[in-house]
């Protein structure tokens, strides 16, 4: 006589099935290249002075300036393919850092574009604040790959070539690795600009990179322009990581709560990133919210 499986059996099969067939499918070769930098990178991204599993690295040219983000999330990659499409999607990232005083998507398809309107810390009128032009492209979409690109040929001061690259990849079912690349170019005018405001108001400004050590034994950390770049790209992966815890809450609850998350997660930075008290962030980013809301 032959036996018959329960139910409960036939669920489990077809789920251990479900696993293999996936698994066995080839990996697109940009998941095997993030693949194999998470394995790279394991140590640091396991034991590093951030207290979560993220990595960070910046590089000074001639006239460049590169910031990379390697973190560990704790979201399945659907979440993040399926909520990181879009202009409208990353304006709703990028406003979240203080200096953000706007951003507006238009466009469809293949022609959406981001207008970012960049200023002080402070509540700023927008049309004191520095303009910057972002063309969005869908650069890569597979079922365990994603890419997308943030490109400006032109910023404040003679800055230009601007780059915000966000790449994303499934590690298990439950966790993703993501790379968040910041970059621009600078020329003069820009270099003047930037050690005027390093020698006054930004001179014990730092970033993260330790370079050395202190008479007192405490870690010294890098300034100049390299920590001004790692310290923005820094603020841009927790603007997406806020972003994307957000998504878990109730649609109506959703902003008030990556406001909330994002500030939190700098404020454990406060060496870096701490520039001003919650109370005025919140009051300061609910009105630029309702400012750039379609009524």
């Amino acid at each position: 006589m032959k036996a018959r499986l329960s139910p409960r059996v036939h669920r489990l099969l077809g789920a251990l099935l479900g696993t293999l067939i996936a698994g066995s499918a080839a990996a697109t070769p940009q998941a095997d290249a993030m693949h194999a930098r998470h394995a790279e990178l394991a140590p640091r991204l396991e034991s590093n002075g951030f207290q979560r599993p993220i990595h960070l690295q910046s590089t000074q040219h001639t006239g460049d300036l590169t910031g990379e983000v390697f973190a560990v999330v704790d979201h399945p990659f659907a979440t993040l393919d399926k909520a990181l499409k879009g202009a409208q999607r990353w304006c709703e990232v990028l406003i979240l850092p203080f200096n953000v005083k706007q951003c507006r998507a238009e466009g469809a398809g293949a022609s959406q574009r981001l207008t970012l309107h960049v200023g002080r810390k402070h509540d700023q009128p927008v049309a004191h604040a520095f303009q910057v032009n972002f063309d969005y492209r869908l650069a890569a979409s597979a079922p365990d790959y994603l890419q997308v690109a943030l490109n400006a040929d032109e910023g404040p001061l003679g800055t230009h070539d601007y780059r915000i690259v966000f790449e994303a990849a499934p590690l298990d079912a439950k966790r993703s690795l993501m790379h968040l690349s910041y970059s621009y170019g600078f020329g003069l005018t820009a270099r003047l600009a930037m050690q005027g405001y390093l020698s006054t108001v930004g001179r014990d400004k730092v970033g993260f990179t330790v370079v050395g050590r202190r008479a007192d034994g405490q870690p010294a950390y890098v300034g100049s322009m390299r920590g001004v770049i790692e310290r923005n790209t820094m603020r841009y992966y927790l603007a997406i990581d806020a972003y994307l815890d957000s998504l878990s809450a109730p649609p109506a609850q959703q902003v008030e709560r990556r406001l909330k998350t994002w500030f939190a997660a700098t404020e454990r930075y406060p060496r870096q990133l701490h520039e001003i008290e919650e109370a005025e962030y919140l009051a300061m980013k609910r009105k630029e919210i309702r400012a750039q809301s379609p009524s």
